[in-house]
C-alpha cells in the first residue's frame, strides 16, 4: 500500500502499562469506531505502510490506548512511540457534508474573497481549540489560516479551491 493511499489517522504516544498497551494521539474525531476496522496500517514516517491487527482499544481517562498484535509488553510497546497509524482511504466512512479529512485538503488552492490567491494548503495544525490550515504561497510566505467558520467560506473540493475571508497581506 503506498501513501498516497493511506490517510494518517493518528500517532501512537507513549507506553501504558507493562503489557504493551499505548496511548493514542488520534487526528480524527471518531477514533473508537476504528476498533471496526479489521485491519490497522502502520509505518515510521518515510518508511512503507504495513498491516497490523489489533487487539484492544478503549477510553483511558482524557484519551485512548491501544494494543496491537506482537507488542505484547512495556519494551515492545517503547519501540512503537512515534509510529503512524493509518487506513486506506476507500475503507473510511465517506464525510457527512462539511466535513473533510485533512488529506482532501492538502494541496487545494486556497482563494480569498477578493479572488487573490494565497497559496495552496500544505497541511493542517491541531491546536485544541480549532484546526489550522498551513497555506504556502508561490512566494513560499506561508500563512496559518484558522479552520472555522468565519474564516473559510468554502471547501470546494471537486474545484480544488478553498474559499477563506483573510487578506493577503495578513
Amino acid at each position: 500500500m503506498t501513501s498516497s493511499e493511506i490517510v494518517v489517522l493518528g500517532r501512537l504516544a507513549d507506553p501504558y502499562g507493562i503489557r504493551g498497551w499505548l496511548k493514542l494521539h488520534a487526528f480524527g474525531d471518531d477514533p473508537l469506531d476504528w476498533a471496526e476496522m479489521p485491519v490497522w496500517w502502520i509505518c515510521r514516517e518515510g518508511e512503507p505502510w504495513r498491516e497490523c491487527g489489533l487487539k484492544g482499544l478503549k477510553v483511558h481517562g482524557h484519551g485512548l490506548v491501544v494494543l496491537l498484535d506482537g507488542v505484547n509488553d512495556r519494551t515492545a510497546a517503547e519501540s512503537m512511540k512515534g509510529v503512524l497509524v493509518g487506513a486506506p482511504k476507500d475503507a473510511l466512512p465517506v464525510p457527512e457534508e462539511g466535513e473533510y479529512y485533512w488529506d482532501d485538503l492538502i494541496g487545494l488552492e486556497v482563494v480569498n474573497s477578493a479572488g487573490e490567491t494565497l497559496g495552496k494548503v500544505a497541511g493542517l495544525i491541531e491546536t485544541g481549540a480549532n484546526d489550522v490550515l498551513r497555506v504556502v504561497g508561490d512566494d513560499e510566505v506561508e500563512r496559518l489560516l484558522p479552520f472555522v467558520s468565519a474564516v473559510v467560506l468554502a471547501v470546494e473540493k471537486e474545484a480544488g479551491i478553498v474559499r477563506v475571508e483573510w487578506g493577503i497581506d495578513w
